[in-house]
């Protein structure tokens, strides 16, 4: 927007119904430029009227019920005596149909380079004192504090309020305070770095469906180990990653830069073809966010301590500004479909009974709604009643596409289910099959990939062994070569959609591809 001085009570009445719709489709954020012209002109406005400006937007805002955070302001050179400036602003307003915006950011990074530590210091509130104590609250299990390897796949969530502070556990809030109080979160998937664990790594790239990934790299050892496995997981996933680069109060300056020129080279290579952008100040990191949306091939690299504590704001700020990648539209389509419910964990909560956890991935699930769930080792189906519905710890009636949760099901039989199957409702045929086609390329093997081959494949929150039952035109594949494969599984049946993305390994071997038959 050029300006908002003083509009007439037609053209206001115009601008809010203009910001509704922006609001609508960035799913309840949107950022205006105050001093642009439409045609991208930076004209820049002076202190008045950039004032008036600001109180009419403000005035839309309340008008809508949203909030304005101004996130930075420029000065322009343009030929006048009078400084003249530009403003961008946030306006944030939860959608009426739900509590809260919601991000899924998965952490990768080689093993000990900081990431549940870094987690803990954005959670907790609290900086580390250099000998792991911010990471203790991430673990779940008593081996993992043991030898400090994350092994599991913990969930941490970090919260904004509308005016764009950082709501966490620092004021000793619990989950159900941080969801309340927010209007964003921001749910951190905290995979494990040792190689030993990459199968579960793998488990939650391709299941938990995040919308960003976050590499963390230690500033003192630089590309190592993991890290550039994780990096091609993320790419073969088409999963938008940023770049963390950690422990910067270890090491000298020119150590640190060393590691960025490292990242960079490999960023730039063609098969990464990614364009990288240090972050240095609150400017590149409000750029960096609006870029990183709009282009995938942006990758933000941020440098910072969880030590000292040194640059930590960036990444809130960063954190805060980043919109999620679907528009409203395509949530809509989804939906309109079938509910379809993927199962991730299951648990048994005395006095609930069974409960599965997992993501909606179409449809809309109510409590109380009858579904079925399968399949079972014999291809069946089995029917079941949603009981309650849990999001983030607090409860929640209606599950909409996209979300992640948990369902009780009440005394329903734990042994019955298993993760990897699917919820859906009884009026969709489901397709099942033992026997499927994909179309593969070979990333890595030592010696040549033929028929009777056994792998691990991976495709949705599916996981099983399946043996290479044909291959088409060729007796045998090598490395980086492409074809068309019958897989067939070993034990039981999968629920699986053509065109879904699929990752299959088996101890060097490694491979990508999509389902094309059934």
């Amino acid at each position: 927007q050029l300006k908002l001085v003083n509009p007439s009570q037609y053209r206001f009445e115009h601008l809010v119904t203009q910001m509704k719709w922006r609001l609508q489709e960035g799913r309840g954020e949107a950022v205006y430029q105050i001093g642009v012209e439409d045609n991208g002109l930076l004209v820049g406005l002076s202190e008045e009227e950039m004032r008036a400006s600001l109180k009419t937007l403000r005035r839309m805002a309340e008008k809508v019920g949203a909030d304005i955070t101004v996130l930075r302001e420029r000065e322009v050179d343009y030929d006048s005596d009078v400084p003249r400036k530009i403003t961008e602003v946030l306006v944030r307003k939860v959608p009426d149909n739900q509590q809260f915006l919601d991000l899924r950011v998965a952490v990768l990074g080689n093993v000990d380079s900081g990431k549940s530590t870094l987690l803990g210091v954005l959670t907790q509130g609290e900086l580390d004192n250099g000998r792991g104590r911010a990471r203790l609250n991430l673990f779940r299990h008593l081996h993992e504090i043991q030898s400090g390897r994350t092994s599991s796949i913990s969930f941490e969530i970090l919260g904004f309020n509308s005016k764009g502070e950082v709501v966490n556990y620092s004021d000793s809030r619990t989950a159900e305070e941080i969801c309340e109080s927010s209007s964003k979160m921001i749910t951190f998937i905290d995979l494990a770095g040792h190689h030993k664990y990459l199968k579960t790594t793998i488990f939650g790239l391709t299941s938990y469906c995040p919308d960003f990934a976050m590499l963390v790299v230690s500033a003192n050892t630089g590309i190592a180990g993991t890290t550039r496995e994780h990096l091609g997981l993320a790419m073969a996933l088409k999963v938008p990653f940023f770049i963390v680069i950690s422990k910067v109060d270890l090491c000298s300056k020119a150590t640190v830069e060393r590691t960025v020129k490292q990242l960079e080279r490999i960023l730039k290579q063609p098969g990464c073809n990614k364009l990288p952008l240090l972050v240095n100040s609150d400017d590149d990191a409000v750029t960096a966010a609006q870029q990183f949306a709009q282009s995938p091939n942006i990758t933000p690299i941020f440098t910072l301590s969880s030590v000292s504590g040194e640059n930590l704001d960036l990444l809130k700020v960063f954190l805060n500004i980043l919109p999620p990648l679907t528009n409203s539209k395509e949530q809509e389509e989804l939906m309109q479909q079938l509910t379809e419910f993927q199962v991730d964990e299951i648990y048994t909560v005395p006095e609930v009974g069974t409960v599965v956890g997992g993501t909606l991935s179409s449809g809309i699930c109510r409590e109380g709604e009858n579904l079925v769930v399968g399949p079972t080792d014999d291809g069946k189906f089995l029917r079941l009643k949603v009981c309650s519905i849990q999001r983030n710890r607090s409860a929640c009636r209606v599950l909409r596409a996209g979300q992640a949760a948990t369902l009780a099901l009440g005394p329903f039989d734990r042994s019955l289910l298993r993760k990897g199957m699917v919820m859906v409702s009884p009026e969709m045929n489901p397709t099942i099959c033992s026997v499927f086609e994909a179309e593969i390329v070979l990333l890595f093997h030592a010696t040549t990939f033929r028929k009777g081959f056994q792998v691990t494949v991976h495709v949705g929150n599916v996981r099983q062994t399946a043996i290479v039952e044909k291959i088409h035109g060729k007796d045998k594949l090598r490395t980086g070569e492409k074809a068309v494969v019958r897989f067939r599984f070993i034990k039981h049946p999968e629920y699986l959609k053509i065109g879904a993305k699929l990752l299959f390994r088996e101890g060097v071997t490694k491979g990508i591809g999509h389902v094309t038959d059934l």
